[in-house]
This record gives C-alpha cells, structure tokens and sequence, in this order.
C-alpha cells in the first residue's frame, strides 16, 4: 500500500520510524518506537521487519529494535561530508593539539547548526555539540559564522522567521551579531549554554569564495585569547578550503542559498 488512510506514504513512515530513535538509545521497544514514530504497532512491525531484512534495522531479543550497521554504511559511503571531514581533520587536530581543548566542525543545515565532526580530550570544557547534532544557529558561534557568511536575502529570510524560544533574544539582537561576525571574520558567543564556555567560530569557504562549513573551538571564559584563537583559527580555515576546493560536496551544504 502506498499510502496510509492520513496520506503519509511508505517513505514517510520509514523516515518517522528512523527519526524516532532518540540520541544515544542503542535499542527501542517495537512498542515504544511505534509510539514515538506515531504509527500504529501493526504498521511499526511490518516495516521494522521489512527493514530488518535489508539490514537497516537489527531486531534483538524481547522485541528490542535498534539501527542496523547497514544503515550507517549507506549513509556514510557518499556523504557529502566525508570530503569536508577529510579535508578538515588534520587541521582539527593541529589546533586540538595546541589548546587541549573542543574543536568542532558544522555546516548550515536550514536554520540549524548541524556539526558533522568534533574533537574533544579528558578535562575539555563542556561541548553541547555532537556528531549528527544539530542547534537553532543563534545558540552556538559556529551557527553565526555560518549565517553571517551567507547571502543578504537567506539572512533576511532568516531573521524573518527568527523566534528565540526563550524569548530572550530578538530579530534585532541577531541581525547585530551576525553583522559583528561579517565584519571581523568571526563569531563569539559567551556563556549562552553553558555558563563558564566561549565559543570562537570562523567560517570555511571553498575555492568559490562560498562559505561551506564553520570550524569552532569551545574554550574556558578565563583562557580566551581572541589574538591567538582567530589567527590560528582563520589559517586552518583556509587550509581546509584549499583542501575541499571547488567539489561538487562543498556545493551541497549551500542549502538556503535557493530560499
């Protein structure tokens, strides 16, 4: 059946199974991701069956399910970020070397944050970003340096549909830190998650002059050293451009310059 009596369609339904796995859950109950998916228990074990048999899922003992390896392979061999992770991980682990501390590498992804790579040794500050994790983009530096790279009319659909959940922060306060960041060639948030952090971000662009990627470092309030933190981060930055060049994986993570 191609699709359900709500409308949704085969592939939607699978994408919701997917998506309901909650970060850092080895295993769901059939039960429990059926809810979670919002798809009837008899729907949710049809298609956890038919992906079990392609080995995107893997069922386990009790009724447990949990993502099959499969699913990390397919997705893994042709992402576009393994040309940026590739091209990015020496310098990432040049500037981890030196500061001991979180270095991260995110795209822009709609109006999120999406980090793609992350570096972290024992005793780091606390680092809110994950592999695979996203941000609204006004919550991390790397966001903004993304965003304030991006061209005038994706900023100003940005700012059009801003809505700071906490309702703390307006279009206004968005606009002045994305225009900071343009004009210094960085961004800087302090204390926005966790209150004893600074985020420095800076943005990659590839042989075309287009912003791609941001690559950040989360450090201590008190060992901030702006002088020394934006030069080296600016000089890996272009390293990793050089590197990513003009590919055709560069162009994919421009996902709102059509908007």
């Amino acid at each position: 059946m191609a699709n359900s009596r709500s409308g949704d369609s085969v592939v939607d339904r699978v994408v919701r199974l997917l998506e309901a796995f909650p970060e850092g859950s080895e295993a769901l109950q059939l039960s429990e991701l059926a809810d979670r998916a919002g798809l009837p228990l008899t729907t949710a074990h049809r298609l956890v069956r038919q992906l079990a048999g392609h080995g995107l899922v893997e069922l386990g003992d009790g009724g447990s399910v949990r993502p099959g390896l499969r699913l990390w392979e397919l997705v893994n061999r042709n992402s576009p970020t393994l040309a940026l992770r590739q091209a990015s991980m020496p310098f990432m682990e040049d500037i981890q070397q030196v500061l001991n501390q979180n270095v991260n590498l995110a795209v822009l992804d709609g109006w999120d944050t999406l980090f793609v790579e992350r570096l972290s040794r024992r005793g780091s500050v606390a680092n809110r970003a994950k592999v695979a994790g996203r941000m609204p983009v006004h919550l991390s530096s790397a966001g903004i340096a993304l965003m304030a790279h991006q061209p005038a009319a994706v900023q100003a659909a940005y700012l059009r549909q801003f809505r700071d959940p906490a309702g703390t922060l307006r279009a206004a306060d968005i606009r002045v830190l994305l225009a900071s960041a343009a004009s210094h060639g960085y961004a800087e948030l302090a204390g926005v998650i966790d209150p004893d952090t600074w985020g420095i971000a800076v943005p990659v662009r590839d042989a075309g002059k287009r912003t791609v990627a941001a690559l950040g470092v989360v450090v201590p309030l008190h060992e901030v050293r702006l002088q020394a933190l934006v030069p080296a981060l600016q000089t890996a930055a272009r390293g990793i451009g050089r590197g990513l060049g003009n590919t055709r994986a560069a162009a994919r993570f421009r996902s709102t310059e059509g908007l």
